[in-house]
């Protein structure tokens, strides 16, 4: 629990750095559908996991969060401080409802 917290830091210091003081709280955490998020913001979500092994034993594990930042801008600096974040892989891009999605997997 404490490495997803901070991941959520990491991400909240990309937000703010970016957008200013108030934009920390849009990072959210797999969100329900429920709420309403302000854009710009990322969504991260828990993935997958990945494990080596050592004598057959699990020696060490790493977590891969699918990492979405949602923006409005399609020139957004947003996309570009995640991507320079240790072990993020670029998925993809998409676009819904006008709004620009940069999907990264992130191993934290």
């Amino acid at each position: 629990m404490g490495q997803r917290k901070n991941l959520h830091q990491i991400l909240s210091d990309i937000m703010v750095d970016t957008c200013g003081s108030s934009a920390s709280a849009q990072v959210y955490f797999q969100p329900p559908e429920t709420i309403k998020m302000v854009y710009p913001c990322i969504v991260y979500e828990r993935d997958t996991g990945d494990t080596q092994f050592a004598d057959n034993a699990p020696y060490i594990h790493n977590v891969r969060y699918t990492v979405t930042v949602i923006d409005r801008n399609p020139d957004s600096e947003i996309p570009a401080k995640v991507a320079m974040l240790s072990m993020t892989i670029y998925d993809r891009h998409f676009t819904s409802d006008n709004l620009h999605h940069d999907v990264y997997k992130i191993y934290y």
